[in-house]
């Protein structure tokens, strides 16, 4: 399959997901929901303190999800204590008192488990989600400058920048169309995956560079398309370990380690994606038929 010529393709399935994550956001501003569905450590909420014991942070969830409706309460038990704080969105008066009730039930507590019922603000204030923003930026820029200076050609670094500004569009579309809850480890993630990304794409641009030289009779496109199905086993196979382990993490570690896996694996997708179908054609249409 040639890649390059069928890069208008490729390009149209990133379009299609990133214009579906844009309408999402979209219908969910119109009907009130926010255009992301902001955790409490963003918003701020209701937190609650119960000593609850033995029982299993899932089952509280469950409890609480059924009493508020919530569909993503944060649980997590103190250590050596038996305690666990229960972090939902803002609950008024009645919906607490149901909630300590239906947990007291349920779970055979004494009428004194409900240590503390308090309202908490959003640890991830405004000027923090701003300054998370101008982290990316920064971030984009150091690694645009660089990619110039290594390759000494500014059209491979702003292809490789283009492709991961993909990976972060196609990430925040994720999130607003499936509703997922975005926190503090949304960001630590993106960071990341920003770094992960651009490992293998240079990994690919390394290839075309030593390509020119044993390819200086072929044209652009030629040299692109060797050069991807060379390094396309290396990249899919670090992706798909990668994408292994996290999912392991994923599937059996704690929910607070979850959100920081979920957004982890989506963008590992999207990275291999983004270097070996993308980076190479932007760069193409970049530089012309050479």
């Amino acid at each position: 399959m040639n890649i390059v010529k069928n890069r208008f393709k490729f390009l149209a399935v990133s379009v299609i997901l990133i214009i579906c994550g844009i309408a999402a956001m979209v219908i969910n501003q119109s009907k009130g929901n926010g255009i992301f569905n902001f955790d409490i450590e963003f918003t701020g909420g209701t937190e609650m303190t119960v000593h609850a014991g033995d029982v299993s942070n899932d089952d509280i969830a469950q409890v609480v999800k059924d009493v508020t409706g919530q569909a993503n309460p944060q649980v997590q038990k103190l250590i050596g204590t038996g305690n666990v704080t229960i972090k939902t969105q803002s609950m008024d008066s009645q919906t607490r008192t149901e909630l300590s009730n239906a947990l007291i039930e349920k779970f055979s507590l004494p009428d004194d488990a409900i240590l503390n019922v308090q309202d908490i603000s959003g640890t991830i204030s405004g000027e923090m989600q701003k300054t998370a923003a101008v982290a990316v930026a920064i971030s984009c820029v150091a690694m645009l400058i660089y990619i110039t200076l290594r390759f000494m050609d500014f059209k491979i670094g702003l292809s490789s920048i283009l492709a991961l500004v993909h990976d972060v569009l196609i990430m925040l579309a994720f999130y607003a169309v499936f509703r997922i809850p975005i926190n503090n480890s949304f960001i630590a993630a993106l960071l990341t995956v920003l770094g992960y990304s651009i490992n293998a794409t240079i990994v690919i641009f390394d290839r075309i560079r030593e390509n020119r030289k044993l390819m200086s009779r072929s044209n652009t496109e030629e040299i692109i398309n060797v050069s991807l199905y060379q390094t396309m086993r290396r990249s899919v196979y670090t992706s798909l370990t990668t994408l292994f382990a996290i999912g392991a993490v994923y599937v059996f570690g704690l929910p607070s380690v979850k959100e920081f896996a979920l957004p982890m694996m989506v963008g590992i997708i999207s990275g291999a994606y983004s270097s070996i179908f993308l980076s190479g054609s932007i760069w193409y249409m970049l530089e012309g038929k050479k």
